[in-house]
């Protein structure tokens, strides 16, 4: 097996540091010695996704307009959330009411996941959420309109394969909740 060393970090700055964007310029040594001065990372907050099933055997997911594709998409619930303030299961409760107005007895993790290692420093945690209840009217942020959608989940591989589901964390939840329910059969 080959010795693999990380990257030496010599320099750090943020060239774009705002509410919406954050963007580190990171010079870096690579284990061959090559100095690179010029990249780039993208600091984004963790986000908490969280795989809802009601007592009819539906999931719960939202449509919404996602503007860096520029297209409406069927996904999971989520948001981001900072560690230093809550865990990631609260924010997986906190995202499920405030987008959709289901709420949990209980939540599960399911996986930690890179999102984009490359450049991004995020984490998506996933979570399942089993037999969940209407209970309130929905709280959206202002950059938030969202549609709540309920399918049988029976029909959600078919929503991936269609590409109607489209996004990869969703995707990757999905995946990892139907063999979790699978698992408890």
């Amino acid at each position: 097996m080959k010795n693999l060393t990380k990257w030496k970090l010599l320099r750090s700055r943020f060239v774009l540091n705002n509410k919406w964007c954050q963007v580190r310029q990171d010079e870096i040594e690579l284990p061959s010695g090559q100095i690179i001065d010029d990249f780039f990372v993208n600091v984004r907050p963790n986000i908490a996704l969280v795989f809802a099933t009601t007592e009819q055997q539906e999931l719960v997911l939202v449509r919404q307009y996602r503007h860096g594709v520029g297209e409406i998409l069927l996904e999971l619930p989520a948001g981001s959330f900072n560690p230093a303030e809550e865990s990631g299961k609260c924010a997986a409760a906190r995202e499920l009411a405030e987008e959709t107005g289901y709420v949990a007895e209980e939540i599960l993790e399911l996986a930690t996941l890179y999102d984009n290692p490359v450049k991004d420093t995020n984490s998506i945690y996933l979570y399942f959420a089993k037999n969940v209840k209407f209970a309130s009217k929905i709280q959206l942020d202002i950059t938030e309109d969202i549609e709540v959608v309920l399918v049988p989940l029976a029909e959600v591989l078919l929503k991936i394969e269609t590409r109607e589901i489209c996004v990869a964390g969703s995707i990757a939840a999905i995946f990892l909740g139907l063999d979790f329910l699978n698992k408890q059969r």
